[in-house]
């Protein structure tokens, strides 16, 4: 069964190729989505391409609703958009992947149902299928090449929904089996570093040796240094007076 978890159903109307019903499952997979509807795919269903091609995304292929119309297809849904490159003379608000499944997420955290259309791979929906839908969604894309690839187009539309959802983390450090330097740390390491080169005769002419120890102390604290950093630059140092020494 599909999860529990709110999301737009995708709704493929009139898909051609197995191989891209495949594709479109593993990317709606590859963030979660699990609600795929089939309208009259072209080549019947179940489709052994399909299922070769969603590559460890066969259960959303399983558990899919076939259905024989678009109209069938979002009879249970409030709020319908259409992907499309071109609104073809029809009056709709259209809308970007981001605006739009930004959208879908308030309303559906209302409680309605939404869908999102997309069309067979040679010509995309036709007027009575985006005439069905309350918007359109158009990607911004190179207007001398607009076609986009099912899949793809399914693709950017289900990271757009994960966007929305709040469930993509923009920004993140991954640590490398250490914590970051406390402050106690980053202090030892300025005075090894200040002793060292004092020793060394760095901090010259005498007038501008605070001010060079300062600079120094302020060039360790803008750098995001980890436990491992600290120890690796105290063995740096310890080397060089070593390589010293023995000379």
């Amino acid at each position: 069964m599909p999860s529990d978890r709110p999301q737009p159903a995708f709704v493929l109307v009139r898909p051609q190729m197995g191989e891209n019903i495949g594709a479109a499952a593993r990317a709606m997979w590859n963030f979660g989505l699990d609600r795929m509807r089939i309208v009259a795919p072209r080549d019947g269903w179940p489709n052994p391409k399909a299922v070769a091609m969603a590559s460890g995304a066969g259960r959303l292929l399983d558990e899919a609703q076939l259905i024989e119309t678009t109209a069938d297809g979002v009879a249970d849904c409030a709020y319908v958009f259409a992907t499309t490159a071109r609104a073809r003379g029809l009056t709709k608000p259209v809308f970007s992947p981001e605006r739009a499944m930004a959208l879908a997420a308030e309303k559906i955290a209302e409680g309605q149902n939404v869908a999102v259309l997309f069309g067979p791979e040679r010509a995309g929906l036709e007027n009575d299928d985006i005439a069905r839908a309350n918007a359109i969604i158009n990607v911004p894309v190179n207007p001398e090449f607009a076609s986009l690839n099912l899949a793809q187009c399914v693709l950017l539309t289900a990271y757009e929904w994960q966007r929305a959802a709040g469930e993509v983390v923009h920004e993140r450090m991954d640590m490398a089996k250490s914590d970051w330097a406390e402050q106690i740390e980053i202090e030892k390491l300025a005075e090894h570093y200040e002793e060292r080169l004092g020793e060394a005769g760095f901090f010259f002419p005498e007038h501008k040796a605070e001010s060079m120890k300062t600079n120094l102390r302020n060039l360790w604290s803008r750098m995001p240094l980890t436990r491992a950093d600290v120890q690796m630059l105290h063995g740096v140092l310890r080397q060089m007076v070593r390589w010293k020494e023995r000379g």
